[in-house]
C-alpha cells in the first residue's frame, strides 16, 4: 500500500501540482524542525477512493505554532496562532498559487469532553492518539509526508478495512454522546458515498442533543444543504429519529430536484443553496412554528426573512392569483428575490416570473426631481403620483413617455 500511496499523492489528477509542491516545503521544514509531518482525516479517505483533494490539513508531532513561524520566515504570508488549542492558521503568501487562502496547521493532540456535546478539552501528544481521538474509522488514518517516511500510511484503527467494506464505524460507544454532530457527519458520508453505517451506538434522543447550541445544529444542517444528496440525508436522518428528537419536521421529497436548480441570468437572482434549501424545508410549515425554529437554531435575519417571506407568498397565492402586474408588483417588490424564485420553482405561478425577469424593472420616467421642477412641494403626494404612474406602465394603459405625460397632467 504504500507504493500505492505514493503514486497516488503524485498523481495530478488526485492532487494539482501546485498542493503537492505546497506539502512538499511543509514537510521539508517540518524535517528541518525535526517534526513528523502527517495528512490525516479526510484527506487520507479520499485518496484511498480515488476521488481528488480539495482540501487538507497538516498534523505534526511536535509544536504546529513553531512550524507555521517557519513557514512564515521562509515562504512569507502571515500566521494566526491558537495558543490554546497548539494550532495555528497559515494565511499563504500568494507566490504558492493555490485556491486556497490558508492553511490549518495542527499539533498532534488528545482530546478529553468535560461534558457530553461540550468542546474538547486538548493536550499535545502523538499522531497515535490524534487519531483514536477521531470520528470514524475511516476518518481515523494518517499519510506520513517527511523525508523517508513519505507515503507511509498509519491506520490503527483499521479504517482501511471499513472503507473497502464501505462501512461508518464510530471508535468508541461514547462518540456520540460525546459529540452529536457526528451522527450528521456519519450521515452525510453515508449518502455521499453510498456506504452504511454502523449504528450499534447511536441512540437519537432529544436529551442526547441538548447540549449542543442552536448555532452548531444550524451548521450542520447548513453543510447537508450544500450537499449533492442533501434530501436522501434528511430521510436518513428522519429514519433515524434525529428530526423528531430535534422536533424538526421533514423534508418534502416533492422539492429534492429543486435543491440542485441554477437560476438562468434572466432571472437576476443569485441563488444560494443552502438559504434555498431552508426555505424548501420549512415552506410548508405553520409560520409560528418556522418563527420558533428560525429563533431556536440562530438564523440570521437575512435567512429568517427569506423563510419567512416564502412562507406568507404561499399563504398569499391565492388572493394574488388574478391580480394586475402592478398589484403584483408592489406586493413583491420588498421580498427577497431568492424567495421569489424559490416559490416559483414550487407553484410554477407565471406572474413570479414575470415579476423577476421584467415588471420589477419597469419604472416611470418621471422623477422625484421633475415633480420639484414643476412647482409640486415635496410631501408624500410625490410617491402616489409615481407609484400611480409606475402601475399605468405595468398595466398597460401608458405605453410611451408621450402617454405618461398626458396621465401626469392629470394628477397635478
Amino acid at each position: 500500500m504504500q507504493k500505492d500511496l505514493t503514486r497516488l499523492l503524485r498523481d495530478p489528477n488526485l492532487i494539482p501540482s501546485e498542493k503537492q509542491n505546497l506539502l512538499s516545503d511543509i514537510a521539508a521544514q517540518a524535517e528541518a524542525l525535526g517534526m513528523p509531518c502527517y495528512v490525516v482525516g479526510g484527506f487520507v479517505r479520499d485518496l484511498l477512493l480515488g476521488q481528488s483533494i480539495n482540501d487538507f490539513d497538516i498534523v505534526v508531532e511536535g509544536d504546529a505554532i513553531k512550524l507555521g513561524k517557519s513557514l512564515v520566515k521562509e515562504y512569507g504570508g502571515k500566521l494566526t496562532p491558537h495558543y490554546k488549542f497548539h494550532t495555528a492558521i497559515w494565511h499563504l503568501p500568494l507566490t504558492f498559487n493555490v485556491q486556497r487562502a490558508t492553511l490549518d496547521l495542527i499539533t498532534a493532540r488528545s482530546e478529553t469532553y468535560p461534558h457530553p456535546g461540550a468542546l474538547p478539552t486538548v493536550k499535545p501528544s502523538t499522531i497515535d492518539d490524534d487519531l483514536r481521538r477521531r470520528d470514524f474509522t475511516i476518518n481515523a488514518m494518517a499519510v506520513r509526508l517527511d523525508g523517508d517516511h513519505f507515503g507511509e500510511l498509519l491506520d490503527p484503527l483499521n479504517g482501511q478495512a471499513d472503507l473497502e467494506k464501505k462501512i461508518i464505524r464510530v471508535l468508541h460507544p461514547r462518540s456520540f454522546i460525546d459529540d452529536p454532530t457526528r451522527i450528521f457527519r456519519a450521515v452525510r458520508y453515508e449518502q455521499r458515498y453510498s456506504f452504511r453505517f454502523e449504528l450499534s451506538t447511536l441512540n437519537a434522543q432529544p436529551a442526547i442533543f441538548s447540549p449542543l447550541s442552536g448555532e452548531r445544529i444550524r451548521h450542520e444542517f447548513d453543510l447537508i444543504f450544500a450537499e449533492e444528496n442533501s434530501a436522501a440525508m434528511f430521510a436518513r436522518l428522519h429514519e433515524l429519529g434525529v428530526l423528531d428528537a430535534l422536533n424538526l419536521p421533514t423534508f418534502n421529497t416533492d422539492y429534492a430536484n429543486l435543491l440542485k436548480s441554477v437560476a438562468s441570468a434572466e432571472f437576476g437572482v443569485t441563488f444560494d443553496q443552502v438559504t434555498a434549501g431552508w426555505m424548501l424545508w420549512l415552506l410548508d410549515s405553520p409560520e409560528a412554528a418556522a418563527q420558533s425554529i428560525s429563533k431556536r437554531l440562530n438564523f440570521s435575519s437575512a435567512l429568517s426573512q427569506a423563510c419567512m417571506s416564502v412562507i406568507q407568498l404561499k399563504a398569499d397565492l391565492p388572493a394574488l392569483k388574478n391580480s394586475k402586474p402592478s398589484e403584483w408588483t408592489f406586493h413583491l417588490e420588498d421580498i427577497p428575490s431568492i424567495a421569489i424564485y424559490v416559490f416559483w420553482l414550487v407553484s410554477h405561478e407565471p406572474a413570479l416570473k414575470e415579476f423577476l425577469v421584467n415588471w420589477r424593472h419597469i419604472k416611470p420616467a418621471t422623477t422625484g426631481s421633475d415633480l420639484k421642477a414643476r412647482g409640486l412641494k415635496p410631501s408624500p403626494r410625490y410617491g402616489q403620483i409615481l407609484a400611480s404612474l409606475r402601475a399605468a406602465w405595468l398595466d398597460g394603459e401608458v405605453k410611451s413617455v408621450e402617454e405618461e405625460e398626458e396621465k401626469l397632467r392629470g394628477f397635478l
